[in-house]
C-alpha cells in the first residue's frame, strides 16, 4: 500500500485561508471530480456525535459524500429513510404551521414558553435569502442581531447556522428560530408524527431533541459573538399534529442533557483533515468507480460498527457484513463489547470460554469460563433427564 499522503498538512508560511483552501480541495478530491458536497444536517450530525469513534462516517460526512449512493454502489443499499408520502405530509404540515406570518407558531411559543410576554401580534419575519450556505449563515446572524436589538417578536423561517465539526464547518437549517421580546432565542422543531393525548412517541421525541441540541450549539456560537450575548433557551418547542388531525399542538422539550452529550461527543471527534492525511494516495469515494476500487477505498478508513448504526447510517449494511466476516464482537452490541474487554473477536471469546486461550486472571475470561461451565452442567442435566424418560 502506498504511504499516506499529507497534502493538507500546514506548510511553513501558509496563511489560514490558504491552508483552509488546501484542506477543502483535498475533501473535494475524496468526493470525486465534479461531485457536489452533500450538506451535513442536524440528523446526520446527531448520529455522528452518537458514534464519535467511527472515522469512516466522520470522513464521509466531512467530505460531503452521498452515503446512500455509495452504499448502493457497494451492493449494500440502505433500507431506511423518509418515504415520499411522509415527506410531502411533513411539508404540508409545516406550511400550515407557518401560515399567516407564523401566527399560529408564535402563539404556541407564547403559550408554552413565554406566557408572561406580550402577545405576538404583527411579528417580524425577515428575509434570509443569500448566495450559498456561508452567505445564508451570515444573513441569519445579522437578522438575529437586529431582532435582538429591536425587541418584540421575530420569526426566522429556515435560518442557516454554522457549527464547526471535527475542524470543518457544518451548515444546519432548523425549521425556525423565534426571538422573544426579551431578546432570548428559541429553537422550533416541526415534526409530522402525532401527539396523542398530549404525548408523542418517546423515541421520536428523543431523536428530535438530539437534532435540536445541535441547533442550540450552533445558536450559542452566534450568540457568543454578540455583546451582551443573548440567552439561548434550553427548552425547544416541538410542534406536531394533534391526535389524528392536522391541527398543530406543541410541547416544550428540555434538551440540556442532549446538548451536553452532543457537545462532549463532538469534542471527541478526530479532525477530518487528520483522517484525510492518513489515507493512501488517490483514494476516492465516487460511486462511479468500479466496485472493487470503491470497496478498497472505503475499507481504507476504519469503521466502528454497532447495531444502532442500522437506524442512523446508510453504510450500516456494508459495515455489518464486514464486521460479521471478521467475527468482530461489535456486531453483538456496544454493551457486549464493553463487557468482553480485550476480546475483540467471536473466535477469541469462544477460545477463552473453552480454556484454549486467555488469561485466567482476566475478569472477562473468568466470567466466560464460568458461564461455559454452567451451560455444560445445564445441558448435561437436561440430557440425563431425557435419558431417564
Amino acid at each position: 500500500m502506498p504511504p499516506p499522503r499529507t497534502r493538507t498538512a500546514p506548510r511553513i508560511g501558509d496563511s489560514p485561508a490558504r491552508a483552509k483552501s488546501r484542506a477543502w480541495g483535498r475533501l473535494a478530491e475524496l468526493r470525486g471530480p465534479g461531485v457536489p458536497a452533500r450538506a451535513l444536517d442536524a440528523r446526520a450530525l446527531a448520529a455522528l456525535a452518537a458514534n464519535p469513534g467511527c472515522r469512516r462516517r466522520a470522513i464521509l460526512d466531512g467530505a460531503g459524500v452521498d452515503k446512500a449512493a455509495l452504499a448502493g454502489a457497494l451492493g449494500a443499499p440502505s433500507a431506511f429513510g423518509q418515504s415520499q408520502f411522509a415527506f410531502m405530509r411533513g411539508n404540508a404540515f409545516e406550511a400550515k404551521v407557518k401560515a399567516d406570518g407564523g401566527a399560529e407558531l408564535l402563539r404556541l411559543v407564547h403559550r408554552k414558553l413565554d406566557a408572561g410576554a406580550e402577545p405576538p401580534g404583527g411579528a417580524r419575519v425577515p428575509e434570509l435569502g443569500a448566495v450559498g450556505p456561508e452567505g445564508r449563515a451570515a444573513r441569519t446572524a445579522l437578522a438575529l442581531r437586529e431582532a435582538t436589538e429591536a425587541g418584540g417578536w421575530t420569526l426566522l423561517d429556515h435560518p442557516m447556522l454554522a457549527l464547526e465539526v471535527a475542524g470543518s464547518p457544518a451548515f444546519l437549517e432548523p425549521d425556525a428560530v423565534v426571538v422573544h421580546p426579551d431578546g432570548s432565542w428559541t429553537v422550533v422543531e416541526i415534526k409530522s408524527f402525532p401527539m396523542l393525548d398530549g404525548a408523542a412517541d418517546p423515541a421520536k421525541v428523543g431523536a428530535a431533541a438530539r437534532q435540536s441540541a445541535a441547533y442550540l450549539l450552533a445558536l450559542e456560537d452566534v450568540a457568543a459573538r454578540l455583546h451582551p450575548a443573548p440567552r439561548v433557551r434550553d427548552r425547544v418547542l416541538l410542534v406536531c399534529p394533534r391526535d389524528f388531525s392536522n391541527l398543530p399542538t406543541a410541547s416544550a422539550v428540555d434538551v440540556r442533557k442532549q446538548r451536553a452529550v452532543t457537545a462532549r461527543q463532538l469534542t471527541r471527534l478526530t479532525r477530518i483533515q487528520d483522517i484525510a492525511d492518513t489515507l493512501p494516495e488517490g483514494v476516492c469515494f465516487s460511486p462511479e468507480l468500479p466496485a472493487e476500487e470503491l470497496t478498497a477505498a472505503v475499507e481504507a478508513v476504519p469503521a466502528t460498527y454497532a447495531p444502532e448504526c442500522l437506524a442512523t447510517c446508510e453504510l450500516a449494511f456494508h459495515c455489518r457484513a464486514r464486521s460479521r466476516a471478521e467475527g468482530a464482537v461489535t456486531t453483538l452490541g456496544r454493551s457486549a463489547r464493553a463487557e468482553l474487554g480485550g476480546l475483540t473477536t467471536v473466535e477469541d471469546v469462544l477460545a477463552a470460554a473453552h480454556g484454549e486461550a486467555g488469561d485466567p486472571d482476566d475478569p472477562a475470561v473468568a466470567a466466560l469460563r464460568r458461564a461455559a461451565t454452567l451451560r455444560a452442567e445445564a445441558l448435561g442435566s437436561v440430557g440425563r433427564e431425557a435419558a431417564c424418560r
